[in-house]
């Protein structure tokens, strides 16, 4: 390569990881409305990918299930699920809006391997094998093999008209959270954090109130180029033209002469 040829630098992109339940349209909507000149890429991970995609540099931030790995990525909690039951319409846990987990102990409790709820002791009966994913699992609900205990989004996720859920009291539940790596919080993650956590454009110091600065001014500049979009002179409302409608009579031609004073009539004498 040769002195006089120059390598344009990539233009700026931003890829976010999500896993399964994890709906970020909203944020992805804004996100174009703010930085319509920064494409974003949706990278989908399993649940237990969710720390090692970031690690390893595939994604730039992502909405993952805790716990992650704290020791080289950063994280923000953002909400909490319900933890819920999937069963067949028919079954009996169906006549109750609320579940406790003493009322699944003659059940078979599907421990799916991509479980992200972190049981420390399931409940119920356990299977005679951990289906590999929570899809598999879904199916074997619907077989009547067992019930599947899932965060309500994977419960809304993996829907099907046999099957429904009912919420499960003083289970462990999953937290969603907005990770990235703690090295690499540049200022396009920055901008990320900032829509999730609701701020405006005009709160945002970064790259989106740049953006709103430089479309504004684009704005400004093309009503100026537009007929009559030049602004007013400073100092009150233009003069009235001579001889206009709204003008004097002196406009017209002058001032006009005051007619002169009658005499009065003298008395006669008696």
């Amino acid at each position: 390569m040769t002195d006089s040829q120059v390598v344009p630098s990539p233009s700026p992109s931003f890829r976010l990881a999500y896993v399964p339940g994890v709906t970020p349209t909203k944020w992805v909507r804004v996100w174009g409305e703010r930085l319509p000149l920064v494409p974003l890429s949706l990278v989908p991970v399993e649940a237990p990918e969710g720390s090692a995609v970031l690690r390893d540099g595939l994604a730039d931030a992502g909405l993952v299930r805790l716990p992650v790995d704290r020791s080289v990525l950063s994280a923000i909690p953002l909400y909490t699920e319900t933890t819920v039951v999937v069963v067949p319409k028919d079954h009996v846990l169906t006549a109750v809006d609320e579940v406790e987990l003493t009322e699944l102990a003659d059940e078979i409790v599907l421990h799916p391997l991509d479980d992200t709820l972190g049981w420390t002791e399931l409940p119920g009966r356990p299977a005679f094998e951990r289906p590999a994913t929570t899809a598999d699992a879904i199916e074997l609900v619907a077989a009547g093999i067992g019930v599947l205990l899932v965060p309500q989004s994977l419960a809304r996720l993996h829907h099907r008209k046999d099957l429904t859920y009912r919420p499960v009291l003083e289970a462990p539940q999953s937290q969603l959270a907005l990770a990235w790596p703690e090295a690499l919080t540049t200022e396009l993650v920055e901008e990320f954090i900032g829509i999730v956590r609701g701020r405006t454009v005009n709160s945002s110091r970064g790259m989106a109130a740049q953006s709103k600065e430089q479309q504004d001014k684009k704005k400004e500049q093309q009503a100026r180029k537009k007929p009559g979009g030049a602004r007013p002179q400073q100092g009150g409302k233009p003069a009235a033209k001579a001889g206009g409608r709204g003008g004097t009579q002196a406009g017209r031609g002058g001032a006009k002469k005051a007619a002169p004073a009658k005499r009065a009539k003298p008395k006669r004498r008696s």
